[in-house]
Formats: structure tokens, sequence, C-alpha cells
């Protein structure tokens, strides 16, 4: 399903991942589908509230604390600076689609990264 929202769909989600040579852009590239996938299921279920909206985001913070066991076995990891550049994607994901007040910590509860 195409990305309906324009801002979202112009969106180049973690693109200072994609410009540092420490993450392979090949793993990269299933965190950037994970985003998209997010925001498909977002603009799928018009989640009513932003306790809807955790319930969203936490399964794809699951799906990102398995692909951090690819980063490592590429040689790489979510860490620190990382970790802060894929919460801001979950909050710019939060924002575009109304829920500019989601807590950050939130948007990511159960990060293992």
């Amino acid at each position: 399903m195409p990305i309906a929202d324009q801002q979202v769909a112009r969106h180049e989600f973690l693109r200072q991942m994609y410009d540092d040579a420490y993450f392979p852009d090949r793993v990269v590239d299933r965190g950037r589908a994970i985003l998209l996938r997010l925001c498909e299921r977002i603009e799928a279920e018009h989640p009513s509230d932003v306790q809807r909206l955790y319930a969203l985001t936490r399964a794809a913070t699951e799906e990102f604390n398995l692909l951090d066991r690819e980063f490592v076995a590429a040689g790489s990891g979510i860490e620190t600076v990382a970790r802060e550049w894929i919460c801001d994607e979950f909050c710019f994901v939060a924002a575009a689609y109304g829920f500019a007040d989601a807590d950050a910590e939130e948007l990511t509860a159960g990060r293992d990264w």
C-alpha cells in the first residue's frame, strides 16, 4: 500500500544511517521498511488516540529489536547515535499523523537498543 501522506512519502527515513558507512545499507533498508510499514498501519488503522498509536509503535520497536541482531552480525549495531536517529524517526511519524504530543520515550518503549 503506498503511503498517502505526502510529507511522509517524501521523507528520507534514516538518512543519517545511510550517510554513515558504519551502518550497512542493506540492514538500514530493513529499518526503513519497518518505519514504512508503521506508516502504512497508521494510515490503515487510523489510531484514534495516542495509546492506540503506542500499540503500533511498540510492534515496530520489537522489529527494530530483532534488526539490531542483524546490525551486530554485520559488524555494526544500534548504538547511542543510531538510537537517537531511530527515535527521531518515530517522533517524525507520530507528528506527521497528528500526534505531535506523543511521548518520545513511550513511542519506543520496549526497545533493547
